[in-house]
């Protein structure tokens, strides 16, 4: 990993928990200007690849970074990366706008950026309400807008379509197509493949912790008819993929507002 070549890469990843290898020799890159979709049964290691992107867990072997450096070496990496990994990952007591306010403080962000991103994210009249009382998709918006707050470059989205109605489905999809149109990389997982082949350009796919395509959606879909055909071919859970399919550890956390001293 000598050189910039993307800003997320993911070089020779390898992780376990205990026994258990949740991710395993694993190699891709994001590209900027484009909707990477992260595919992969549950359990699959997307969630941990992403732990170790933003710093959160440590791996084994190989290793991974954002615009050339790791998640722990950026001075202020709220205003290079902006990452929703777990729902509902704030104080219940707090205010949407007092949630916000305390990321945008600890993280170096104008308090202005606050105001932008609740209207952005369509939170605005609900944002003096405590978080706690917020329905699962106002959680997931209010989670975009924490990822959001630095204006960052780089995205990494675990599932943020849960809990989000039809409308703000099609929201979403907008909004990651707008983000992607204006040359940020952003890596979203989801489960819900018709909307992935609604929303990525590209396709990362794993099974096992390992890689099973990183291609063009255009590719995937012409070499396997559709994005669900090729999901269900590439992966255990269609009885495609590696042999030997095993149970995988994931977790889920908070993501530190800056370098640690």
């Amino acid at each position: 990993m000598d050189h910039i070549t993307a800003p997320i890469e993911v070089h020779g990843l390898t992780k376990r928990h205990g026994h258990v290898i949740a991710v395993d020799a694993l190699s891709f890159d994001v590209q900027p200007g484009r909707v990477t979709g992260f595919l992969g049964p549950n359990g699959a290691g997307k969630s941990t690849t992403m732990r170790i992107v933003v710093g959160l867990d440590r791996p084994d072997n190989g290793g991974t970074r954002i615009n050339g450096m790791p998640y722990n070496r950026l001075r202020w990496p709220l205003r290079e990366v902006g990452a929703l990994l777990e729902t509902k990952a704030f104080h219940p007591g707090r205010s949407a706008r007092g949630h916000l306010g305390a990321l945008a403080a600890g993280g170096g962000i104008p308090r202005r950026r606050v105001e932008e991103v609740l209207d952005l994210v369509g939170l605005t009249n609900a944002a003096g309400r405590r978080a706690g009382t917020f329905s699962l998709g106002m959680a997931q918006r209010l989670g975009i807008a924490a990822a959001m707050l630095g204006d960052p470059g780089v995205l990494l989205l675990d599932e943020p379509a849960n809990g989000l109605d039809p409308v703000g489905i099609r929201w979403l999809r907008d909004l990651l197509r707008s983000l992607a149109a204006e040359g940020r990389a952003v890596l979203v997982s989801s489960h819900l493949i018709g909307e992935m082949a609604l929303t990525a350009d590209q396709v990362v796919v794993i099974d096992n912790g390992r890689l099973r395509a990183d291609t063009t959606l255009a590719a995937l879909t012409a070499e396997h008819g559709s994005l669900e055909n090729a999901f269900l071919t590439l992966t255990t859970n269609g009885e495609g993929g590696r042999d030997g399919d095993r149970d995988q550890a994931t977790d889920v956390g908070r993501i530190p507002t800056r370098r640690n001293p």
